[in-house]
């Protein structure tokens, strides 16, 4: 093109103004990208130019960024970024040629037979962007050159216009939908609500953009939503663990095709995720996006709060309610037994564990007894392994079991279980045993859950203590000090029972012979032995549900219920056998058998008399032998 006078130099400064006017009057017809594209366009067609490129500096990077359409510069431009500072080392002013710089910030392929040129903007201020100009040698002008100064002008005050407007034009849109969905933020305690309705909003604004939340691993899930967990070993990922981390927006241009920019959803109290926006590499982060995407990120995460505030206020409620339920049920519990099968009930059902189980120490705390109130799981060999483990974890101490993953921890266990929690009972500063609950599934249980367990089994340790106190008490009223048979008392009790409900029954006197002699030969505490080795002998011959007690004095007696006159006598006859023989220093013992069904009854205390007549005779016969009711005139 050859421009050789004034007046082709000033139709030209007058067709460039036309066509920017143009650009400018149907700019609401398209995008600002779209506008700088057209910019590209024309000043080619006027210049002649072999491409024209728009470079805009991106604020949040501070580096330039191609921002019209590369197709025609391919051969020429690469695509990197162009950073400030290699900008002011190569313009030295808006007439100078350009240089080309070696190392990584080459931007440009010299080639011999182009002319290049770079032409800096000054939209807003200094060093906004600049235009780079490449013709060809062999129909380059360099008159052409006299046409920059009018170029910058006219383009500075278009770029200028356009930026205004595109302001002007979304602002209000984008504010109006910024105060729709902070409504409806404040008005949602629901957190999947809240995250739907930023990635909606943020989609409909810039549908060009990808948009994702990262979340951490206790977030609830999202279905349908484009959710990503945090990966913090990803170098990939090191600007929105950093936007995490500092609650500062960061931006991420690494990618060879992508740029990502990273807002923080924070509250007052702590960031609850990032949100990442995803566009092609050549589409600009503007100031309004930036400012427009940090408010909802910052409106998002306050919401978040206060709906996780809530959330957690209701799951406080909650415990505090099962706490306080759990406390008056357990108070209410008059056994052992029922206290822990109380507590595997509620266990299992609140806290969904698969597997409950519980431990009291004994024997002053060493020895651990895994309770029957426990579920099929510590019945096994892998059971009673894990609860010795567990033991030792403890170690009569206050220590926590919290494990999410077991088989990784510990992979010599063989364990077929994930999460485990222990939790230590303890009653004034010491550990009476603990409660411990499994699942199969990994990081099952949160440690929210444990604190609640932990609270739970704090509450149940007096109950239990007071359970075991009562049961003891119990058993010390019930049963006789020396020989640990049951008391008279009881025994009276339990026989008057089963008269009311039962069919049959024998009642068993026995008197050891000579006891005062045994005494007066020996003395007392040989005597005490005695008596303690026949009621072993009494022990041994009996079953289960027969009650043996201690009289009085060395008379003791057996209770056998649902057994006839004959059975009871065989029993009499096997304990006289075996006392005489079992006994040091050997004595013998005497015994009354009397026995009532529905035609023989009288009540307990014609039973007991009908046996001490029957004891009598026996006595009086030459002791050592068993003497029936019906041996005797009644």
């Amino acid at each position: 093109m050859k421009m050789t006078n004034v007046i082709a130099l000033d139709q030209l400064k007058i067709k460039l103004k036309e066509r920017f006017y143009e650009i400018l009057m149907t700019y609401t017809q398209t995008s600002f990208q779209g506008c700088l594209n057209d910019i590209a366009k024309q000043l080619k067609l006027i210049t002649h130019a072999k491409a024209i490129d728009v470079f805009i500096l991106n604020d949040s990077t501070l580096r330039y960024q191609l921002c019209s359409d590369p197709s025609e510069s391919n051969e020429y431009i690469k695509k990197e970024p162009f950073h400030l500072s290699t900008l002011q080392q190569l313009v030295n002013g808006v007439n100078k040629t350009f240089s080309y710089p070696s190392g990584d910030d080459v931007l440009y392929q010299p080639k011999d037979d182009i002319t290049s040129f770079i032409v800096p903007l000054q939209i807003e201020s200094k060093h906004d962007g600049f235009l780079l100009f490449l013709f060809d040698n062999q129909s380059f002008d360099q008159q052409v050159v006299q046409l920059f100064q009018e170029i910058v002008q006219e383009t500075n005050r278009l770029i200028g216009k356009v930026k205004f407007f595109h302001k002007s034009i979304s602002v209000k849109d984008k504010y109006e939908m910024l105060y729709r969905v902070t409504s409806k933020f404040h008005s949602s305690m629901n957190i999947n609500d809240i995250l739907k309705e930023v990635i909606f909003t943020l989609q409909d604004i810039y549908p060009l953009y990808d948009c994702f939340l990262l979340l951490s691993q206790d977030d609830p899930q999202t279905e349908g939503l484009p959710v990503r967990e945090f990966d913090y070993q990803n170098k990939e990922y090191h600007a929105s663990t950093e936007a995490y981390l500092t609650g500062q927006i960061q931006f991420d241009d690494t990618n060879d095709q992508k740029a990502s920019m990273y807002a923080p959803l924070k509250g007052k109290q702590g960031v609850y995720g990032v949100l990442q926006v995803v566009k092609e590499k050549n589409i600009l982060f503007i100031e309004d996006e930036i400012e427009f995407i940090s408010i909802l990120a910052n409106t998002a995460g306050s919401a978040l709060e206060n709906a996780r505030l809530y959330e957690q206020s209701k799951c406080l409620i909650a415990d505090l309610r099962l706490i306080n339920q759990s406390s008056q049920e357990l108070n209410s519990k008059r056994k052992l037994s029922d206290t822990f099968t109380y507590m595997a009930d509620l266990i299992k059902h609140s806290f969904k564990g698969e597997e409950v189980g519980f431990v009291l120490y004994q024997n002053n705390g060493n020895t651990p007894q895994i309770l029957k109130e426990s579920t099929s799981f510590f019945t096994t060999n892998e059971g009673r392994s894990l609860i010795t483990f567990l033991n030792e974890k403890i170690e009569q101490k206050t220590n926590m079991v919290f494990i999410g993953d077991f088989q990784v921890k510990y992979p010599d266990l063989d364990l077929p279980f994930q999460s485990v929690m222990a939790v230590p009972m303890i009653h004034e500063h010491q550990v009476i045993g603990f409660v411990t609950v499994l699942h199969p599934n990994e990081y099952f249980f949160s440690f929210e859950t444990y604190k609640l367990l932990q609270s739970l089994v704090q509450h149940s340790a007096l109950t239990v203590v007071n359970s075991l106190l009562k049961e003891e008490l119990e058993r010390l009223v019930q049963t006789d000090y020396l020989t640990k048979l049951y008391s008279r008392n009881y025994l009276d009790e339990m026989m008057n029972q089963h008269l009311e409900v039962g069919q049959q029954g024998t009642f068993v006197l026995i008197d050891i012979d000579n006891f005062k002699s045994i005494n007066d030969q020996f003395g007392h505490d040989t005597g005490d032995a005695i008596i303690l080795q026949v009621a072993e002998v009494i022990k041994e011959n009996i079953r289960s549900h027969d009650i043996a007690a201690r009289w009085g004095g060395e008379e003791l007696a057996i209770y056998l219920p649902n057994t006839n006159i004959v059975a009871g006598e065989q029993v009499a006859k096997r304990l006289v056998k075996a006392v005489a023989t079992r006994t040091s220093p050997t004595v013998t013992i005497s015994c009354g058998v009397s026995y009532w069904d529905q035609q023989i009854n009288g009540g307990s205390k014609a039973i007991f008399l009908r046996a001490d007549r029957a004891l009598y005779v026996a006595k009086e016969q030459g002791k050592n032998r068993v003497v029936k009711q019906n041996e005797i005139a009644i």
